[in-house]
């Protein structure tokens, strides 16, 4: 216990301090107008060198820091979650591996050294989704290594196409990359953006990755493995302002966000309710990403991080003490028993959905309020409004299912919020929630933006919401009837609740095409023209080559040549 103990305070005490660290450079970076890039060269290529190059900017600064404060809540969180678990520090390890990854993936301006950080955030991610070894834990980190191995294939396309431009400095060749010549490239970092951020129809992996523990989840969905992507964008966005690529990516984002938002208000499952609303969020920033506001990407996926950490640890303060049920049908009516958790998840319930002066409301109405400023099309405006109604919907249905409504507890369960090891994080990961929100717009933006919205459009968010709250609520109020017309309408509940049936695609589908396709692969190529020309062909050429050598080298051949010469020179001489 003194191990564990110490272990995971030794850790979060040195994530802490490289936060206030990471923090104080962002500040000093914003007020003098620095930054600094730091290159070692280990090889060259043709004309190209291969460098290891790392860079502080503010926006790197900023990013790691909110990956180490929470990443520190998340190490101290784990030593009251994870306090009788037998692999207590493999899991700690692990966990430091993941942030290890993210910072590295942070501070890489180079499309080479990325890779280090990004594939580690796929190994480790592996890792930790199996780290409960069970069938489904299994099934799960394999659907998400895949799914990820796709977006890894894409960045080493990148790497090959990016030569021309003489090196793989992303953040100083962005502004030399045009449509004529580097289309392909755009379109692979995009589609290596999309996996790693799960948009359609990648989407499949987000919710199967529940099946890590609730600390990881927290660190996954909030600052690391699910925001790679979007940081990837925000640093390629001087390439991608204004190509071609950016309508299809506003489609399917917008898309990503009304299929996450509609398949969590069909949803049972605590976590995966809270990954859903990941999914909608994530839709969101790469939204305005494809618009062309990179700095509101970047300040939702900080003010995001926060109190999506939050629930996170919300809910799993909320599972550990409900006999790890995870179904919000055997909870209810945790505001008596929890007080302290109920007010925390409420409170990142609200800043989810935007609440006015919470950390979500400063983000997320600036950037509802940019999009429909912007010159979009009518699909994605009304995919907009439907989602923000949707995602106060799904919310207040789980704040009834949890925390008021009926007590469907078990009977056994010890519903307390005496564990301070997993209560003292979610205060300080709460204030950030309520003031880091207004601190971060004043930093980030000294000069507002400048909104000019008619009545209508300054009211229909407003409106949509108190909407969707009012429907959440009643329906499940009124819960018999909401079953009765589920099972009435049962195909397309089934279709809308299962992510329109991204997970059956995703696995049972892609595996027989995949199986069969490799299959044929396998009996033409790898036992067939491969094994001709290939392996066995140069054995047996090499086997006779060496016997040839073999007997050219021994004294037979020589004898055979003399007595040759001799009967040669007889017959010569006989014909005379």
């Amino acid at each position: 216990m003194i191990k564990k103990v110490s272990m995971h305070l030794s850790g979060m005490m040195f994530l802490f301090l490289g936060s206030l660290i990471c923090g104080l450079g962002f500040l000093f970076s914003m007020t003098s107008n620095k930054s600094w890039f730091i290159e070692w060269e280990i090889g060259k290529l043709n004309s190209c060198c291969i460098v290891m190059s790392l860079i502080l900017d503010h926006i790197s600064l900023v990013f790691s820091s909110f990956v180490l404060l929470i990443s520190s809540m998340v190490l101290f969180y784990s030593g009251g979650y994870m306090d009788n678990d037998k692999s207590f520090t493999r899991f700690m390890y692990l966990v430091l591996g993941f942030v290890l990854s993210m910072l590295l993936l942070i501070v890489s301006p180079n499309l080479i050294s990325i890779l280090l950080g990004w594939d580690g955030l796929g190994l480790v991610s592996y890792a930790l989704v199996v780290y409960y070894q069970n069938e489904k834990s299994a099934n799960s980190g394999m659907l998400t290594v895949l799914s990820n191995r796709v977006g890894d294939v894409a960045i080493l396309l990148s790497i090959g196409l990016m030569i021309k431009l003489g090196g793989w400095n992303f953040l100083f060749n962005s502004f030399f990359m045009s449509d004529r010549d580097l289309l392909l490239f755009k379109s692979l970092i995009v589609l290596a953006a999309m996996t790693k951020s799960a948009q359609i129809p990648f989407s499949a992996w987000l919710p199967a990755a529940m099946a890590a523990p609730t600390p990881v989840s927290a660190l996954v969905h909030s600052s690391t493995l699910v925001t790679a992507g979007v940081y990837l964008l925000i640093r390629f966005s001087p390439a991608l302002e204004g190509s071609v690529v950016m309508p299809g990516l506003l489609i399917i984002s917008c898309l990503t966000t009304f299929m996450a938002g509609l398949g969590a208000n069909f949803e049972y499952d605590l976590k995966k309710i809270i990954a859903l609303s990941t999914l909608s969020q994530l839709g969101i920033m790469m939204s305005i990403l494809a618009i062309g506001a990179a700095d509101l990407a970047l300040f939702h996926l900080l003010s995001h991080a926060l109190f999506k950490a939050l629930l996170f640890m919300s809910a799993g303060s909320v599972i550990h003490n409900t006999k790890d049920y995870q179904d919000i049908r055997h909870m209810g009516g945790l505001i008596n028993n929890m007080p302290l958790t109920s007010m925390n998840m409420t409170l990142s319930n609200l800043a989810l959905c935007g609440m006015p002066f919470l950390a979500g409301f400063y983000s997320k109405d600036l950037i509802i309020e940019v999009v429909f400023m912007s010159s979009i099309n009518v699909v994605s405006f009304i995919l907009f409004v439907l989602s923000t109604g949707l995602t106060v919907c799904y919310t207040f249905r789980l704040i009834y299912y949890s925390l008021t409504g009926d007590n469907n507890v078990g009977s056994m369960s010890s519903v307390t919020d005496s564990s301070t090891l997993m209560t003292s994080p979610m205060i300080v990961l709460a204030a950030g929630a309520v003031i880091m929100g207004a601190c971060l717009s004043w930093v980030l933006f000294p000069e507002s933006y400048m909104i000019c919205l008619s009545f209508f459009l300054k009211s229909v968010v407003l409106s949509v919401s108190l909407i969707g709250g009012l429907i959440g609520y009643m329906l499940n109020i009124m819960h018999v009837n909401y079953v009765l017309l589920s099972i009435k309408n049962f195909n397309t509940v089934s279709f809308m609740g299962s992510m329109w049936f991204l997970p059956y695609l995703s696995s049972h589908v892609t595996c027989k095409w995949s199986f069969k396709v490799s299959k044929n692969f396998e009996s033409v190529l790898d036992k067939g023209w491969l094994e001709h020309f290939g392996g066995q062909g140069i054995y047996s050429t090499m086997t006779s080559g060496s016997l040839f050598v073999e007997i050219s080298q021994n004294k037979v051949l020589k004898i055979s040549l003399k007595m040759f010469v001799i009967w040669a020179l007889i017959v010569l001489f006989l014909l005379d």
